[in-house]
């Protein structure tokens, strides 16, 4: 793997209510949503909004589908008054870890199938949004950096995703498909990670998604390259059997997949199918 690779610590997955404040830990999550749970969608015809969707809605999501699902969170809540969305937002491949050791939750949408497939209980998957990497440099681009060859000077600072999560995989994919042996300085946990680095002036430039790059182009700057082409991740979402409140969980997975859903998706840079 890389010439030279630091370790850096494994960030701790969030917990966001859609319009509201950051709870982190998933040890606190989990007690915080055990209890919540207990009374979602028990009398879900008697729901107070009418639309036979109560209590709490616990989504599990990519950590690339951060400002996009925050959003739809909100929208969601107000269609659903009463209702609250609760989010767990991280790596793909620690969220199915987490759901296969027991965390409570209603829907899972991850960044790759294959993160998806791992996860014990799930429901039909449907591919909801697509997405593929860019070059995220911070503003002015003071590496210098043009291209994905770059990723293969030792001179410049390089963050990747680890290979474990979505973002690393396609980036694998990519330098292969381009013949060139990256030399990354740090390999991150989820793609917010990489990206932040990058925002920080910590490293020249990073492999993340384009919609990262959109989200947050008041840091950094994006350089397309064609080999993203090879490796353009496909998302699904899906209910889980175990989910606490069943209704909710599809109530949310059909808003998701409704025009009202998908023009935010669209907005937010994925490909909507």
């Amino acid at each position: 793997m890389p010439r030279r690779t630091s370790s850096p610590a494994k960030p701790t997955p969030g917990v966001v209510k859609a319009g509201r404040r950051v709870l982190a830990g998933v040890v606190a999550v989990a007690g915080l949503l055990a209890s919540a749970a207990c009374g979602s969608g028990d009398s879900p015809a008697a729901s107070a909004n009418g639309s036979g969707v109560d209590g709490t809605v616990t989504v599990f999501a990519a950590a690339s589908l951060t400002g996009s699902f925050t959003r739809l969170g909100k929208d969601f809540e107000a269609a659903h008054p009463g209702v609250e969305v609760v989010f767990n937002f991280a790596g793909s491949s620690a969220l199915a870890q987490q759901i296969n050791q027991g965390a409570p939750a209603d829907v899972f949408a991850s960044a790759a199938p294959k993160n998806l497939d791992q996860v014990t209980g799930k429901g039909t998957p449907t591919t909801f949004v697509r997405n593929r990497l860019e070059i995220a440099v911070p503003k002015g681009n003071p590496g210098k950096v043009t291209g994905l060859r770059d990723f293969a000077d030792p001179g410049r600072k390089i963050a990747l995703c680890a290979e474990q999560v979505p973002c690393g995989a396609a980036a694998r994919k990519v330098f292969a498909a381009a013949r060139i042996t990256p030399e990354p300085d740090s390999l991150e946990q989820d793609v917010k990670a990489a990206l932040t680095k990058v925002g920080l002036g910590e490293v020249d430039a990073a492999l993340v998604y384009r919609t990262d790059v959109l989200a947050a182009k008041d840091k950094v700057e994006g350089i397309e390259f064609p080999e993203a082409a090879q490796a353009v991740n496909d998302y699904p979402i899906a209910t889980l059997t175990t989910a606490p409140n069943a209704e909710g969980a599809q109530a949310f997975v059909d808003f998701v997949l409704s025009p009202a859903g998908k023009k935010v998706l669209a907005e937010a840079g994925f490909d909507v199918p």
